[in-house]
């Protein structure tokens, strides 16, 4: 059970702030470098939800064999990624970009961090991930 408060506080003091802030360049540069300093590594992450991609497929709407021969170029919400760093870059649209490996066939992808959690629900890593893609979908 999440305790939302508790999530916003958190939130906004990762920003330095009383409250949660809005999603801008600023408080993503701040995000960023508050990540990199808390996050540990190995850090394994999958899809919170199938990626834009794999909408039609995960849906019914696209072919089941296609969908299984794209996810062999295409990274999947159902696959695991080792977590590698992320861009130096932000992006308004898709926030914190990470870059990632596939652990099955070691193909690098980058992907909205946004998108992603740690495999473990019990890491700390998945409440930071969580709270930062909480953030980054409801204050943009």
């Amino acid at each position: 059970m999440v305790d939302y408060d508790e999530q916003d506080r958190r939130i906004a003091g990762v920003l330095g702030s009383d409250e949660v802030p809005e999603v801008n360049d600023q408080t993503l540069i701040a995000y960023l470098a508050y990540l990199r300093n808390s996050l540990s590594f190995p850090c394994l992450l999958t899809g919170i939800e199938d990626f834009e991609w794999e909408e039609r497929y995960v849906f019914g709407h696209g072919s089941k064999s296609e969908y299984e021969r794209l996810k062999e170029s295409q990274p999947s919400h159902t696959d695991i990624f080792e977590l590698l760093g992320f861009d130096e870059e932000i992006d308004q649209g898709y926030g914190i970009l990470a870059s990632v490996k596939r652990v099955k066939d070691k193909k690098s992808f980058t992907l909205p961090l946004a998108d992603l959690r740690d495999r473990d629900e019990h890491s700390a890593n998945y409440q930071l991930l969580d709270d930062y893609s909480v953030w980054f979908v409801n204050n943009r």
